[in-house]
């Protein structure tokens, strides 16, 4: 691997975990809230600590309830099949 291409996979591999920070970050946020449930299949800001899979993007299904999105507060109880705790358990920080 030459110099230009160590250089160009280094800002790309920058530039995703950048993005996994900031989805994640955005759930953290106190104007945001994590809504269990609503997410499309590969849409998802990420999962309970009981769900198949890391994070980000990866749900295999439409409105898994282990699945989350971040929304703003006080949304999720408006939205069908939309809740602030993951199926079968307490939220997770």
């Amino acid at each position: 691997m030459n110099k230009t291409q160590s250089i160009l996979s280094a800002a790309i591999g920058s530039l995703l975990v950048m993005g996994l920070v900031s989805g994640n970050a955005m759930a953290a946020d106190s104007k945001m809230e994590k809504c269990f449930g609503i997410a499309k299949a590969g849409k998802n800001d990420c999962s309970s600590n009981k769900s198949a899979h890391s994070c980000a993007g990866q749900a295999t299904k439409d409105g898994d309830p282990m699945d989350f999105v971040a929304v703003p507060t006080g949304t999720c109880g408006k939205i069908a099949h939309g809740s602030t705790e993951p199926a079968g358990g307490m939220m997770t920080k």
